[in-house]
């Protein structure tokens, strides 16, 4: 039977059969659609695709190449996702969900549309398709922004800006160089009339990406070769769109707590007695300090797996000197293995059950990295990552609680492309791939992701309770499934310090929470006020590790005396009195997506258009906003914005921008709804000092903080302490586990919603009872509450408590056992 468009046969039903005729002759011009319970099937000309509902708000598009839908496969998508459908209603030119309606025009191009009829975004022309070359068009309106890519440099924004997706190995790397260690095909939009929408091009090979910089007018992206499978994510909020894309491609695991604590490194620590140094200094000068790294000089000739037996003769004995003062090691792993055909196990056992990359002839692919001439694992095999995670068991014995897989692009000396050749044999046998052999064309931007992953599940099967730490350079979209990251080779330049900003926001909106910048900058040598500056930038980042090469001046946080020292430390402290904070935030990472370092406009869209320079500007979850210096190596005075609803200055608990309370009770523009002075937010003038980074807490926040501690594998001494900013919508979550084991994934947490409402007379804040089994460290917990003058009465479930208020500092304090039930404390005045 002919089939005809699905609206020629609506608009014709009526018409004469010479007039039918008249529009089936004129068909091949006009897209033929053919309606399914989840989507569509559209053919114009030589064009052929499918668009699928997996949700109301997620729409995958596969177009055929000669004919043929690629491979229903995914490096990045897990089956569970793509199997996943909703239910849809055709229409005449296309079809819709419970909240997005997709048309199909002219060509078959396609534009998505909110049902009240406003686009979020439409194909500026129909797919392009060149033999094996695509090309993928969309309109470009003047007040779209777009993020994500992971860590490419450019700046925070993508607009006008073009990006190719190839891992390399960047050391160096300029503030404006592309491609660098990353390929994540992501990227989401602001701005559009139908609200913030995503894309995620699946498609390994180098692909690329133009936000304008072409034609100021379209959006367009594309690649040589492979898929043309992409996935339209709707908003209509950022937010939405980042989580819809951390559930799509699967959200980080919860990391170890420790991980969240100070890091320090160095390329290298030559020797045991010297990582010993570190530590005792550390100690000596009360910086709270989680892990020191191992770089590749531990090694025995810088092959993987080994120590040396000089420098590092005890590898156990080491582990336990570190874990008596609170300290972990994180040791190097890098993926090229030594080719050494006596004596050294992980070359001999991969070559006997043949686990390495291949020539185009079969052999061996052999190539220089940094133990000579190796051999790299086929990682696209599930038996090759098998065996890669036996490597690990004696490094797992010694007690070493991470792996860092470096120079995973994967990285390759001596040669022009800094890589393997592209036409290197990688067999895939894993997943639903259908087994072949692909060429590294296809692979190379899977490789260090694969790598990742065969690390992480490797660590998961030696130690099936407790949670993997593992940290990469290179990786693909979903990543973050087995790894945290960062940024790579950067260097010691004010530069640098604003770029790892922008890279560490765009990686949260990419999947990754867990990322960092070397603090101090990898290559050169930082002055003392640049050091000192990033520390206290970094200790409000994700993941805060001091780093620098070999070669360069040292940048330990005592090295440029004791004035530094002092700025240096206060906000390592800060961090660790702030881990409850931290480790509820990674908690809703892991459950809802959510970055745990996210640019302003994420919670507080309005902020964009509030005329300050925000470049440097973001926020550690909804509550904290850090505003460092836009230009952070001047002086000149500058304005932070913030955004409605009213803030607090962090570190003196006042309230910023606002009047000084007149009566007595809590501060009234400070619990109002809508603060009729904050009703458009404020503008707070900073002057720069060294020893200041203004940080500002949302007011409605219920912040939790702990006493300090050297480590985290330190119980904390004393009340968890609860800050509460009363504002619009006071809430705070209290979260607790173990910290390093997976009891968490059965109930063995605790987490706890706390909230305040404004009354008439006062406050009230009530506790929610506790979800999970885990029982905390606090007993008791020290409730501050700011923007409050004068005395109050306050009641826990109509017993009298004692409170002490403090006139000058505008707060109320008191103490409380912890509550395990549903508890309501009143302040009254």
């Amino acid at each position: 039977m002919k089939r005809f468009p699905l609206a020629l046969l609506l608009a014709t039903v009526a018409l004469p059969l010479t007039t039918v005729a008249a529009h089936a002759q004129s068909a091949a011009l006009a897209p033929t659609l053919t309606a399914a319970k989840d989507g569509v099937e559209v053919t114009a000309g030589a064009l052929k695709m499918k668009l699928i509902a997996l949700s109301d708000d997620l729409v995958r598009v596969r177009i055929a190449r000669g004919g043929v839908y690629p491979e229903d496969a995914s490096w990045a998508v897990l089956p569970a996702q793509r199997k996943t459908r909703a239910a849809v209603t055709p229409t005449a030119d296309g079809f819709t969900t419970a909240s997005l309606r997709v048309r199909i025009g002219a060509g078959g191009a396609v534009t998505f549309e909110t049902l009240d009829g406003k686009i979020i975004s439409a194909d500026a022309a129909p797919a392009s398709v060149d033999g094996k070359t695509f090309t993928l068009t969309k309109t470009l309106p003047i007040g779209e922004h777009f993020y994500g890519l992971g860590d490419k440099t450019g700046g925070l924004d993508r607009r006008g800006k073009a990006f190719v997706d190839w891992n390399t190995d960047a050391f160096g790397f300029s503030s404006s160089d592309d491609p660098i260690y990353k390929s994540i095909p992501f990227f989401a939009s602001t701005g559009a009339a139908g609200g913030s929408y995503g894309i995620l091009l699946d498609n390994t090979y180098r692909t690329w990406f133009d936000f304008g910089h072409k034609d100021a007018e379209t959006l367009a992206f594309g690649g040589p070769d492979g898929p043309i499978d992409y996935y339209f994510i709707a908003g209509p909020t950022l937010a939405d769109v980042t989580r819809r894309y951390a559930g799509l491609t699967g959200r980080a695991p919860l990391a170890p707590k420790w991980a969240l604590g100070y890091q320090q490194s160095r390329y290298s620590y030559m020797s045991a007695d010297e990582v010993r140094e570190i530590a005792r200094h550390l100690r000596a000068d009360r910086v709270p300090t989680d892990v020191i790294w191992l770089d590749i000089d531990y090694q025995d000739r810088n092959r993987p797996f080994t120590t040396n037996p000089k420098t590092f003769p005890d590898m156990a004995k080491l582990v336990a000197d570190m874990k008596a003062q609170g300290i972990k090691l994180v040791a190097i792993t890098d993926l090229h293995i030594a080719k050494v055909d006596t004596g050294y196990a992980p070359y001999t056992s991969g070559k006997r059950s043949d686990e390495f990359v291949k020539n185009p002839d079969g052999s061996d692919y052999v190539a220089p990295v940094w133990p000579g001439p190796s051999v790299f694992p086929d990682f696209t095999q599930a038996k090759s990552r098998a065996w890669w995670g036996t490597l690990y068991k004696g490094f797992l014995d010694d007690g070493v609680a991470g792996f860092w897989n470096d120079m995973n692009e994967p990285a390759i000396f001596n040669t022009a492309t800094k890589t393997m050749p592209l036409d290197t044999q990688h067999r895939i046998a894993s997943d639903d791939f259908a087994t072949r052999t692909g060429d590294h064309r296809e692979i190379h931007n899977v490789y260090g992701m694969q790598n990742t992953r065969a690390t992480y599940d490797g660590l998961l099967s030696l130690r099936p309770n407790e949670r993997p730490f593992v940290m990469t350079r290179a990786s693909y979209a979903g990543g973050q499934r087995y790894a945290v990251t960062w940024t790579g080779d950067n260097s010691a330049t004010w530069d640098h310090l604003k770029l790892s900003v922008h890279q560490i926001l765009n990686l949260g909106l990419s999947g990754f929470a867990y990322s960092a910048a070397d603090v101090s900058g990898f290559a050169g040598g930082p002055s003392p006020d640049l050091l000192t500056r990033w520390f206290e930038i970094g200790a409000f980042t994700p993941v805060f590790r001091d780093h620098s090469a070999t070669g360069t001046p040292r940048v330990e946080p005592w090295v440029d005396g004791p004035d530094h020292l002092a700025i240096r430390r206060r906000f390592v402290e800060e961090r660790y009195r702030l881990m409850p904070y931290f480790y509820a935030l990674a908690d809703q990472n892991s459950r809802l997506g959510d970055p745990i370092m996210r640019p302003v406009f994420y919670d507080y869209p309005s902020a964009a258009s509030m005329g300050c320079d925000q470049s440097m500007a973001f926020t550690l979850g909804k509550a904290l906003l850090i505003a460092p210096p836009p230009s952070p190596e001047s002086p000149q005075r500058y304005d932070v914005c913030l955004p409605a609803g009213g803030w607090y200055d962090y570190w003196t608990g006042q309230r910023a921008g606002s009047p000084e309370p007149t009566s007595a009770g809590p501060i009234q523009s400070a619990t109002q709804a809508v603060p009729t002075e904050h009703a458009k937010g404020d503008r707070v003038s900073e002057t720069p000092r060294l020893d200041r980074l203004p940080v500002f807490v949302r007011a409605g926040t219920i912040l939790p903080r702990q006493p300090l501690v050297q480590s985290t594998a330190q119980t904390p001494s004393g009340p968890l302490m609860l800050d509460i900013y009363p504002g619009e919508d006071c809430v705070g979550t209290l979260y607790e586990d173990d910290g390093t084991t997976l009891a968490y994934q059965r109930r063995g947490y605790l987490r706890q919603t706390v909230r305040c409402s404004v009354t008439p007379n006062g406050l009230t804040i009530a506790f929610d009872a506790r979800e999970g089994s885990f029982a905390p460290w606090w007993k008791q917990i020290a409730v501050t509450v700011h923007g409050w003058t004068g005395a109050a009465t306050v009641a826990q479930d109509r017993k009298a408590i004692t409170a002490q208020p403090d006139s000058a500092a505008g707060t109320l304090s008191f103490t409380v056992a912890a509550p395990i039930r549903a508890t309501q404390i009143t302040l009254a005045r």
